[in-house]
């Protein structure tokens, strides 16, 4: 099923991320958590692409396999990092053959070790690009990321959202947000979104925070800010990591909240590979909030 057809609909979507774990011995626990995720009926799964293409073959592997292990559709990240057309036609190829049907298009972020994006030779420079080569090959239902907070590498609010709209005008079907924690940031981009022309869902990136020392060098590395409020109450437990998480699990619990009575068209959530923390987050929503997500009740 196409992602983008989920939002002609009148429900809420639900949706969650993982990513190809570093080692191999950790994929049975991804699948793990996996599994309880699957549990909360989510509407799709995305499962990221890393730097430089290095967990390429891993990201078709899992998202496959949660296509047909788990009965569960999946949205593959795909970036512009050194890979050249040839390289990403034949990774369209791959995705089509393996039946995955949903797309995240991104320009990527620098390899490690490099400090700015190279467009490779005979590749792509920015998302909108690689969004219309993947319009003219294949059949798929494409969203792209949107920045509440704007991209680190934008100098304004305005200069983003043109790029954004490139994005949408090139053929993405929706948008999923950057991870931010004051709801004001994303309400504020999406009205801006909408007067710049921008017409296809905005889905709000949830990060639940459950380690200080990530969240803060993640936040720092994408330009998002800590609310005074929050940071100095993880500050105050920042070695007691059952208590970061607890903070984290409520703060994301009262994001949701806010952002669902703001009529959302859904919900992403990073899970880091985990499920405890996000079943706790689900499970305190409003039970009619994914009324169609049966694992809920």
């Amino acid at each position: 099923m196409k992602i983008g057809s989920l939002f002609d609909g009148h429900k809420t979507i639900l949706s969650f991320e993982v990513f190809p774990p570093s080692r191999d011995g950790n994929i049975d626990d991804l699948y793990r958590a996996i599994g309880k995720l699957v549990e909360l009926n989510p509407d799709f799964i995305s499962v990221t692409y890393g730097a430089g293409g290095g967990t390429r073959e891993k990201t078709v592997e899992i998202a496959s396999t949660i296509r047909k292990e788990f009965d569960r559709e999946t949205l593959a990240h795909l970036t512009c990092v050194q890979a050249t057309r040839d390289d990403i036609r034949e990774h369209l190829d791959v995705l089509k053959a393996e039946g995955i049907q949903n797309i995240l298009a991104l320009r990527g972020d620098p390899p490690k070790g490099e400090e700015r994006f190279v467009r490779t030779e005979g590749g792509f420079g920015y998302a909108n690009e690689l969004v219309e080569f993947i319009k003219e090959h294949g059949d798929f239902s494409i969203g792209v990321a949107g920045y509440p907070e704007v991209h680190p590498e934008a100098p304004d609010m305005e200069h983003d959202l043109v790029n954004l709209k490139k994005k949408v005008d090139a053929g993405a079907d929706f948008i999923i947000t950057q991870m931010f924690f004051d709801n004001g940031d994303f309400y504020r981009f999406r009205d801006n979104a909408i007067s710049a022309g921008v017409r296809v869902p905005i889905v709000p990136g949830i990060f639940p925070i459950f380690n200080y020392k990530q969240i803060s060098r993640i936040a720092a590395l994408c330009g998002a800010k800590i609310p005074p409020r929050l940071g100095d109450r993880l500050a105050r437990v920042s070695e007691r990591s059952e208590e970061v998480e607890k903070y984290g699990v409520e703060h994301a619990i009262l994001q949701s909240e806010d952002l669902l009575e703001n009529e959302v068209p859904g919900l992403h959530f990073c899970s880091m590979n985990r499920s405890g923390h996000v079943v706790q987050i689900i499970r305190e929503l409003p039970k009619k909030s994914f009324e169609n997500n049966s694992g809920l009740e």
